[in-house]
């Protein structure tokens, strides 16, 4: 014999589940981790220009494919300052870039890989690729 009452709790708390599934999946986005599966990003044209934005603490996207010398804007959509540093050399180096800020720097013009990495936050990744 059921519970007295059990059918009217049941009911909420099965759509309640099934809402929250819904979420749950809806804001996976496949990735993890604030890294990208997805292949990296069409080359900008030389002289070009592409973008890279920082949000909760992540760079999207954080593969980018650009042409020798082309133009990186940098946009952080944070509350708090990050930087987007190449960890080798010095390649390029966007200083320190505040909440809600802008900032600008040419890719080399050497082909090549760049990782990157935020110096305020080193858990945050990318790699800058020219070619």
């Amino acid at each position: 014999m059921p519970f007295p009452g059990a059918g009217r709790r049941a009911a909420p708390a099965v759509a309640l589940a099934a809402v929250l599934v819904a979420t749950l999946v809806g804001c996976s986005g496949g990735g993890g981790g604030g890294t990208s599966s997805a292949s990296p990003s069409p080359p900008a044209s030389a002289g070009g220009s592409a973008r890279v934005t920082i949000d909760n603490f992540a760079y999207a996207p954080s593969a980018l494919t650009v042409a020798p010398g082309s133009k990186v804007t940098v946009v952080n959509k944070d509350s708090v300052a990050h930087t987007l540093t190449a960890t080798a050399g010095k390649a390029f180096d966007t200083g320190t870039i505040g909440p809600g800020k802008t900032a600008t720097f040419t890719a080399p013009s050497k082909a090549g890989a760049y990782p990157y990495i935020c110096t305020i936050h080193p858990f945050m990744k990318g790699t800058l690729t020219v070619r």
